[in-house]
């Protein structure tokens, strides 16, 4: 497996374009199959996650071709469509799910592997299964398949009240709402940016829906969607990593596509603990304010909250803060695998169950390193950045998962970083 080398070398000035949401384009990517007719996503991210949706996708029938060199993801869905989601590629990748409620409402049946991914806690299927099956579908688990299909060949709207504002459950069912029969209220839905998106895109296509980025999204069900052109919105976890690496290592950069209201949460702690960020014609610009960083506590909630996708990242930073912080982790159970590495660069920390309190010291030391989740390798990157000496970040193929081109982006700006090919 690659590895990657860090030295810390000081600060980082310079720009850095955000690429477009892993989670947005994963999740827009599916919506071909609500279609005949063609749907053009554009910004789109070149991730190794993408490449696998776009294998299950033609796996079902659909066609996809990668186009100005993948930034561009041109997407058909003419048919036969296959209602097979195979658990060798579904394995690979959580959003893998996101082709449930898509086939349900063209296919009117479904069988589908349960997902894998990272190993940062349980992500259960209850809430994707019971938000279906509150739409019509029948769906029982058998081999490790999911087998759904609608009662009488089509799915019909209702009113549910999700018990957790999840962001895959809520797609699910938005996508699985707009070719169902009548209307389909969603309380508790997630508000998430990624979501914002979903509903604009499936608006370009035809679809009716009303409420996205408030809790309770409302879709009015059409007979057929279309096509469409659509740009997928700013990755605002890559634009997080980014932000705290003028944090980290002081220095100045701007990065380019960001939006304050896609991480206003994160910003105002990035402000706490004394790092400026102000909104560019081009983006976000981040500096220090001036000496060391301050302590903060941290939760991690739903959007608009402070995200969890950014929880790894900021205990980098916080390791080398003045002062104790606590950080509470409340989306995801087991997603402070990190901790131990950070400790092996010196890093003073202890957990708890779901509450790690970080006690900053002066400096962090060069280390050999192992990445166990994709925010998590990055992180370990951060914190390399910030160290004395050599960081060696192991099993990195997590982070190819989710970040574009990650060591020519921070090279841009300055740091010694370089992958190391097994």
């Amino acid at each position: 497996m690659d590895s990657i080398l860090v030295k810390g070398n000081g600060a980082l000035n310079g720009v850095i374009p955000i690429a477009g949401a892993k989670n947005a384009c994963l999740t827009l990517m599916p919506a071909t199959l609500l279609s005949e007719e063609p749907l053009t996503l554009t910004n789109a991210p070149r991730l190794s996650d993408i490449a696998t949706m776009t294998q299950l996708l033609q796996s079902l029938g659909a066609e996809v071709a990668g186009l100005q060199e993948g930034k561009v993801l041109a997407l058909s869905s003419l048919g036969p469509i296959n209602h097979v989601a195979d658990y060798e590629i579904v394995r690979k990748m959580r959003a893998s799910n996101l082709v449930l409620g898509p086939l349900l409402a063209r296919e009117g049946h479904a069988v589908v592997s349960l997902p894998g991914g990272c190993a940062i806690g349980a992500r259960p299927m209850d809430l994707h299964i019971h938000g279906l099956e509150a739409l019509g579908a029948e769906i029982e688990l058998k081999d490790g398949y999911l087998h759904a299909k609608a009662k009488g060949g089509k799915l019909r709207g209702a009113q549910m009240t999700l018990r957790m504002a999840s962001v895959g459950a809520t797609e699910n069912i938005m996508m699985a709402a707009t070719l169902a029969k009548g209307t389909t209220v969603i309380n508790n839905a997630a508000r998430e940016p990624e979501i914002v998106d979903l509903a604009q895109c499936l608006r370009k296509m035809g679809a009716q829906i009303e409420g996205e980025g408030s809790s309770r999204i409302e879709i009015q069900g059409v007979d057929r969607l279309g096509g469409a052109t659509h740009q997928v919105v700013t990755d605002r976890i890559e634009l997080g990593t980014y932000m705290l690496a003028p944090a980290i290592c002081g220095g100045e950069v701007e990065l380019l596509g960001g939006r304050m209201h896609l991480v206003a949460a994160f910003a105002e702690k990035l402000d706490q603990a004394g790092v400026s960020v102000t909104e560019t014609e081009a983006g976000l610009k981040v500096s220090r304010k001036g000496g060391r960083i301050r302590a903060v506590d941290v939760t991690t909630e739903p959007f608009p909250g402070f995200p969890t996708d950014l929880q790894a990242q900021m205990m980098a930073l916080l390791c080398t803060a003045e002062g104790t912080s606590v950080l509470e982790e409340k989306i995801f159970e087991n997603r402070f695998m990190h901790a131990p590495e950070l400790l092996r660069m010196g890093a003073q920390i202890e957990v708890h169950g779901g509450t790690a309190t970080v006690k900053g010291v002066e400096k962090l030391r060069g280390a050999r390193v192992m990445a166990t989740d994709l925010r998590a390798s990055v992180s370990l990157i951060l914190a390399g950045l910030a160290a004395e000496g050599e960081t060696v970040v192991s099993r990195v193929y997590h982070l190819d998962r989710g970040y574009e081109r990650v060591e020519e982006k921070f090279r841009g700006i300055g740091a010694h970083i370089e992958r190391i090919k097994a």
